[in-house]
């Protein structure tokens, strides 16, 4: 079932993944690096078959009784397609949200160091620098584990629906005594009477109405940013 609808279109462009500079006199400015790789969940569109015993040699199969489909217009009537694009797709909206705000935030504490540079040591600095580093890197990481489980809900729920389609297929064929099915797009012409696309989407959408996708793991908070200029040098007070 061939499907571009579930694509990571918005996640698979490139990502700009800012990086803090590293030493004294450094140029401010953003890395760019390749956001993780995802891949559509493009299932191959193919017949579907009951996977029949062989023929005995020397036997000629049966005439074909032909049907035809057309699995992108099933894919546009179906409740539970449409569900699940819509969630994927507000999940993905969010994590390239969440993505956004924590790069500005992560330049502004990056401005901050640099107006410190004078009154830090070299030492302190490089620590304060280090310190941003690692918590923006273990933040990429944690975006792209949520990039991941996005694509893997939104592959794990096409293939529900695939095998949903895959039986109500075999289902209406053989209450039409078809025993091929042809995906619509590789047809020149059909009569209307060959296309049992509509009675397919019908029987789909009774049978599955819904997927129930894995829940999203809530964002974690993200990591105390360094002291304010005022804040430097200050000691816990005492009682």
């Amino acid at each position: 079932m061939a499907s571009t609808l579930l694509s990571g279109a918005a996640m698979a462009q490139q990502q700009e993944w800012f990086v803090p500079n590293q030493g004294q006199g450094a140029q401010q400015r953003p890395a760019q690096a390749q956001a993780p790789a995802q891949r559509p969940a493009q299932p191959a569109q193919r017949p579907v078959q009951a996977n029949p015993a062989p023929l005995p040699p020397g036997e000629q199969p049966p005439a074909a009784i032909i049907g035809i489909v057309d699995v992108p217009e099933v894919q546009r009537n179906s409740t539970a397609f449409n569900q699940v694009r819509e969630e994927i797709e507000k999940r993905r909206q969010k994590l390239n949200d969440d993505l956004q705000r924590e790069q500005n935030r992560w330049r502004e504490e990056q401005q901050q160091l640099a107006n410190q540079r004078n009154a830090l040591s070299p030492e302190e600095l490089r620590n304060k620098e280090r310190d941003l580093q690692d918590r923006v890197t273990d933040a990429q990481r944690i975006f792209r584990d949520r990039s991941r489980n996005i694509e893997q809900a939104a592959q794990q729920s096409l293939q529900e629906i695939e095998r949903a389609l895959a039986t109500v297929i075999r289902q209406v064929s053989a209450s039409r005594k078809v025993n091929l099915v042809l995906p619509r797009p590789v047809v020149v012409y059909n009569d209307p009477a060959f296309d049992l696309t509509e009675e397919i989407s019908t029987q789909l959408n009774k049978v599955l109405r819904s997927v129930s996708l894995p829940a999203e793991e809530p964002a974690p908070a993200p990591a105390a940013a360094p002291a304010r200029p005022g804040q430097q040098g200050q000691a816990p007070r005492r009682n």
